[in-house]
């Protein structure tokens, strides 16, 4: 029997810290290990959401089947498909890499594609980890209600936090 990866689940925040590093919080860092993934986030414009997508190297794993799958329902739904381009855009991503403390920078042409400036909300989405800068989350409504209260909450926190240590 087959192992299932580990799923990334729950919420998490960073505000921009010194060197201009954010923290991926622990419980998605221990994903990372979980999966025996390098301390590599691998991150790409999210498809639909005006946010950014990361995961482990070892996604790349289920590409292939991904494309396959991907191009059958295309086919029976009769709608084009275009493999190539489909392909770019799964194998487009950025890496970053962090360090044990989950300090890492986010490439700058990435975090301008989609309002990230001073902080990140991540949110769990099983393979993968969405970012959000935390107003861009606000803006979508009803449907991301409950993530965007937990990352308010803890982005009061820490932001308490920076604030008394003189930030």
């Amino acid at each position: 029997m087959s192992v299932r990866p580990a799923g990334y689940r729950g919420q998490g925040f960073s505000l921009r810290g010194e060197k201009n590093r954010f923290v991926l919080p622990p419980s998605f860092r221990k994903v990372f290990a979980d999966n025996g993934d390098d301390n590599v986030l691998c991150l790409i414009q999210h498809d639909r959401y005006p946010c950014l997508s990361a995961f482990g190297l070892s996604r790349t794993d289920s590409f292939e089947e991904l494309l396959d799958k991907e191009e059958e329902n295309a086919v029976r739904r009769n709608h084009e498909f275009d493999r190539d381009l489909r392909s770019m855009q799964l194998w487009g991503f950025a890496e970053a890499a962090f360090d044990k403390s989950g300090r890492f920078i986010l490439p700058e042409h990435l975090g301008g594609l989609v309002g990230i400036d001073d902080n990140i909300c991540f949110l769990g989405g099983g393979q993968f980890i969405t970012l959000w800068d935390i107003n861009k989350l606000a803006a979508m409504g009803a449907s991301f209600a409950g993530p965007h209260a937990a990352c308010a909450a803890l982005a009061d926190e820490a932001r308490a936090k920076a604030k008394g240590r003189g930030k």
